[in-house]
Order: C-alpha cells, then structure tokens, then sequence
C-alpha cells in the first residue's frame, strides 16, 4: 500500500445558503434606498446653490447708462407728468432700439407697446401703466406720489430684468 492509499478522501466544506441572512441584514436595501432618495432630492438644491441669480449678475454698460438716465430724471411731483412720461418712452424705447434691433419697437405704440415690454420682463408689470403711452397726450397729466414711484419702480425693474 502506498502512501497515497492512506489518504483520505477530500471533504467539501458544508453548503452555505444565501438566505436568510443574519439578523439586522434586511435593513442594508432599506437605508441604500432612503440615501438614494435623499440624494436625490437635494441635487435640486445643490443645483439652485449652483446658479447665481439673475439679479445678482452684473449688468452690462448700456443698462448701467439707462439706468443712470432714469436716476437723473426729474419726477413731477405737483406738476404735470407729460414731459416726464416722454422721457420715460423715449429712454425705453432707445434700449429696445438697442437691445432688439430687428423687433421693429420704435415703431410700437399704446397697448402693443407696453406688450411688447411686458414680453420681455413679465415681471415689470408695465402693462398696467397704460398712463405711460396715454399721459403723453394729455396736456395736464397728473400724477400721485404713489403712482409716480410705482412706475418709476416698474421702469427700473424693466431695465434691470428684460432678456
């Protein structure tokens, strides 16, 4: 007999099944699961972090100038508001000349013009001071206080927002 007779056979170890798991094992999908969607709800906020306003961005010259113009401008308190009211077209519709040279705005009036504003920054609101196109022709245009401030403050959000 040789050497190799006295050998035993191999043994294979026992067959460990893959389920059930240890205790506690079922809660490691459970917590991937709530990261992952954690995760995913916050890439919004990382994305909004991200971008920087648009108010915070820089304006470029030619706003800076209308709105240096715009600062400059008398406003008529107690007096008539027609020369002021012409100013305020005439500056606007010098940045859109400017801004959007094949839209044809100088040759806008009245309502579609204040559109035509209102399409380009939502946000100013001029439709509503239909004053703006109507107050030129009207030879005693007044105005309150409240009224001049308010679309001396729609104007300014106008030049400083329309895309």
């Amino acid at each position: 007999m040789s050497a190799l007779d006295q050998l035993q056979p191999l043994m294979l170890p026992p067959a460990v099944s893959a389920w059930p798991l240890a205790p506690g094992w079922w809660a490691l999908p459970v917590l991937v699961g709530v990261l992952a969607w954690g995760l995913w709800r916050s890439r919004g906020r990382w994305q909004r972090a991200a971008e920087p306003e648009r108010s915070e961005l820089p304006l470029d010259p030619v706003r800076l100038e209308a709105l240096a113009q715009l600062a400059v401008l008398p406003r008529p308190y107690d007096a008539p508001a027609g020369a002021w009211l012409q100013q305020l077209n005439a500056l606007l519709k010098r940045l859109c000349r400017n801004h959007y040279p094949n839209a044809n705005s100088h040759t806008l009036n009245g309502r579609e013009w204040l559109a035509f504003l209102d399409n380009r920054c939502p946000a100013a609101g001029l439709t509503r001071w239909m004053i703006l196109v109507e107050g030129v022709y009207k030879p005693e245009c007044k105005l309150d206080d409240k009224a001049i401030n308010g679309l001396y403050q729609s104007i300014d959000t106008w030049i400083r927002k329309h895309v």
